[in-house]
């Protein structure tokens, strides 16, 4: 299937490993120019470059911390100031700030707030008008089935929740333009040097009994298995998928959920 993203620049914050490098690299894949976008600029320009050559496309990397409001506007300048305009966004940033406490004070729950959700509505609000003005658009979050029962940190729960609030209703308010917002909500996926990773060294028994306990499928998610959803999501065939949510768990959550 032609995705008929190849003419387009893509957005996709932290690019450096895990899901967001996965991503950036489905985009490639495709066709699309990406915008790479973390703290380390170093592994970032790596795998740009390494993109470009494989690829053929223009490649971008930037430097920039999203985990404040301060970190996430210099990037929107930067982008601006380079005449980077994204056709796509990918809103991957975000965790749980290691704030496991449900009676921290109110600045905590900002800071996670921030993390999860106000440093992708400060991207979009910078670029969804252009995508409105060109009538072409797509953007998608990556939320987590955490926004749909406890599986995490109350804020880190919180957070994701809100999220999905908002690219549902948003996503109605700009649809007529052509620009569809959507989020997916992946379970636990395995990504190199995270947290199952890192589990999976110190507490092995745990990870067994989780995946046989836990996991329908009986096993982790892959990065690819979230990233070519993520990539269709941004293609010119998910025009329908105005406000979508969609649970990518391997069967891991018991919630009854519409998408």
């Amino acid at each position: 299937m032609n995705l008929n993203i190849s003419n387009k620049l893509a957005l996709v914050t932290g690019a450096s490993g895990g899901l967001g490098q996965a991503i950036a690299e489905a985009l490639c894949a495709e066709g699309a120019s990406v915008v790479w976008v973390a703290r380390n600029i170093d592994t970032l320009t790596t795998l740009a470059d390494s993109a470009a050559k494989q690829y053929g496309t223009e490649q971008y990397a930037i430097q920039a911390d999203l985990k404040n409001k301060e970190g996430t506007l210099a990037l929107i300048r930067e982008l601006q100031e380079k005449a980077l305009s994204p056709d796509i966004i990918i809103n991957n940033v975000g965790g749980n700030l290691d704030m496991p406490d449900p009676l921290s004070p109110t600045d905590s729950w900002r800071d996670v707030m921030e993390f999860n959700l106000f440093n992708a509505i400060e991207i979009n609000n910078a670029f969804m008008p252009e995508m409105q003005a060109r009538k072409w658009g797509r953007i998608c979050h990556v939320s987590s089935i955490a926004s749909l029962e406890n599986q995490g940190t109350p804020m880190y729960c919180a957070a994701k929740a809100a999220l999905n609030a908002y690219v549902r209703s948003v996503g109605r308010y700009v649809s007529p333009d052509n620009v569809i917002m959507t989020a997916v909500l992946p379970g636990a996926v395995f990504t190199e040097g995270g947290y199952w990773d890192k589990t999976l060294s110190e507490r092995p028994e745990h990870v067994e009994k989780y995946l046989s306990e836990r996991m329908a499928i009986k096993r982790f998610g892959t990065p690819e298995e979230i990233s070519n959803f993520v990539t269709f999501l941004v293609s010119e065939h998910a025009s329908f998928a105005v406000g979508s949510s969609v649970l990518l768990d391997g069967g891991q959550g018991r919630v009854f959920f519409e998408g």
